[in-house]
């Protein structure tokens, strides 16, 4: 389900894909910071991701207990959010340890 068929569900589909959209750009843009500047915008990508963007996506799926962030289907706001965690960990690879030890 890239988009729901009721109204709701599909706005929290864009609205997740839109804030998480907001990181990617971020993470796009990085490497064309100039050098001196590539450690501090990768600081701050680091923290926008582990203090903003992935504890809310943790905070959905605990609350409402699916696997998925809208309902009970893969939707584009999961397509979106995989994508940004690949390209974060491509980044920083121990970006996901504090989630990963919570899980095990």
């Amino acid at each position: 389900m890239l988009h729901a068929p009721e109204p709701e569900p599909d706005h929290r589909i864009d609205m997740y894909v839109e804030a998480t959209m907001d990181l990617n750009d971020l993470i796009m843009r990085h490497p064309m910071q100039p050098p001196e500047g590539r450690e501090k915008n990768l600081a701050l990508i680091v923290d926008k991701a582990t203090n903003r963007y992935f504890p809310a996506y943790e905070k959905v799926l605990k609350d409402h207990g699916q696997d998925y962030l809208v309902g009970n289907q893969f939707s584009r706001a999961d397509v979106q959010v995989l994508e940004t965690i690949l390209m974060m960990e491509e980044m920083k690879p121990d970006i996901l340890a504090k989630y990963m030890s919570e899980q095990i």
